[in-house]
């Protein structure tokens, strides 16, 4: 691999693990007080147990051989290749890239902890994303990149709109259901314990996903610079569509709304990012805000669920959205990856694989996320701490620690 290349992937290997940081920031600001440690402990937990399965088995599930379509092998266990020398591995810097998708397995399963924020036992969340991640993750990550079935099939994703977005926002929303609702949940109004926590993780998640969405080029090339702009416009977009909404809506734009509209606008350009033209990249932010907030807002309450943090109406709807959108603005003239041009173009047939992608992912995803609840609950004696241990908070009853020790007021 060509040196600069190899710094570019490694450069944006390390601009996609800082997003895991800024996800904590953005859940954990999110929650009540009593709640943030936990909330950040999720995530960095799983900066630890997602590493060490993507080195022992990930990898090679994801990427080594083809078991009918759905599946690699585990001909790479613990990164068994030889990198330096093995002039027959299928990828031009395997180690470069086995790192640069290890950063994406941490953060996926770290997307699900907002639905589950202040109910769910940890020691259940470290059972339950083991299991998702090998039974959900890394057949995903094989269909669509590693040469399986959806690749295949024409089905396009360049950065992980079904592979991150879709099956972790699917997959939290599923999981939310089966935990139930928090006590109390609506009895109060519900306020985010620290906004600027929120923007920082909503900022250092734009920042990192320059190195999700341009990394995936693969290359320091054009086609990352084109995907570093569509990302950049794809967020101001969707950032200010949901101010404007905001504005609207409450009479004045929040700092929480524009942090919110960041993130959908870069999840929902996240499978688009190569394919599609500068232009469309305003358009697919541009519409992500009203099509989350409108479930978030109106199809959420009316059947009841408590996704916390709304993971899946923002990143399941919004990669949903964003998968189909590359299915009508796509032009293989941006990336041949794209076998037809998108409908907007003329032509229907990418639009046609993309659906069919969106489809066998959410049914992956939910299937699999009942297995890994089903066995969590299994080996953790059910999945939800106790209405004593929710009252005192989950970082007190599941840690034993105090983000603000000095403050003595109420919650």
């Amino acid at each position: 691999m060509d040196h600069g290349d190899l710094a570019w992937i490694l450069t944006s290997s390390a601009l996609v693990f800082i997003m895991t940081p800024g996800l904590a920031f953005f859940y954990g600001g999110l929650v009540k007080r009593k709640n943030i440690i936990n909330t950040i402990m999720m995530s960095a937990m799983l900066m630890g147990l997602a590493s060490i399965l993507w080195v022992l088995i990930g990898f090679s599930l994801s990427f080594s051989g083809d078991v009918g379509g759905v599946i690699g092998n585990i001909n790479w266990f613990g990164l068994n290749f030889d990198s330096l020398s093995d002039m027959t591995l299928p990828y031009p810097n395997t180690m470069a890239f086995a790192i640069f998708q290890m950063m994406f397995a941490i953060i996926t399963p770290a997307l699900i902890t907002g639905a589950v924020a202040e109910r769910m036992k940890f020691s259940s969340l470290v059972v339950f994303v083991t299991i998702w991640s090998i039974i959900v993750y890394y057949p995903l990550a094989h269909m669509v990149w590693g040469g399986g079935f959806l690749f295949a099939i024409g089905a396009v994703d360049f950065a992980g709109g079904t592979v991150v977005h879709i099956s972790s926002g699917v997959s939290a929303l599923v999981l939310a259901i089966l935990l139930g609702k928090r006590k109390n949940l609506g009895g109060a109004p519900y306020q985010p314990h620290n906004i600027p926590f929120v923007f920082l993780g909503a900022a250092l998640l734009w920042f990192g996903w320059f190195g999700f969405n341009g990394g995936s080029a693969l290359a320091s090339n054009e086609l990352a610079a084109h995907a570093f702009m569509t990302t950049n416009t794809a967020a101001a977009a969707a950032m200010l569509s949901w101010l404007f909404i905001d504005a609207i809506k409450n009479g004045k734009p929040t700092l929480v709304g524009g942090a919110t509209g960041m993130v959908v606008g870069l999840v929902a350009i996240t499978p688009a990012a190569g394919f599609v033209p500068i232009w469309a990249a305003i358009v697919i932010g541009a519409l992500a805000s009203p099509i989350s907030y409108f479930l978030i807002s109106y199809i959420k309450p009316k059947f009841g669920y408590d996704d916390a943090l709304d993971v899946f109406g923002c990143h399941g709807i919004g990669g949903i959205w964003g998968a189909i959108a590359t299915g009508l603005f796509a032009k293989s003239s941006i990336n041949s990856a794209a076998a037809w041009n998108g409908l907007v173009f003329g032509d229907v047939e990418l639009l046609l694989r993309q659906l069919a992608a969106v489809g066998i992912t959410i049914f992956l995803a939910v299937v699999g996320t009942l297995i890994a609840a089903g066995i969590a609950s299994l080996f953790t004696k059910g999945i939800k701490v106790t209405k004593t241990d929710e009252d005192m908070g989950l970082d007190l009853s599941q840690h034993g620690e105090n983000a603000y020790p000095a403050f003595n007021g109420m919650d």
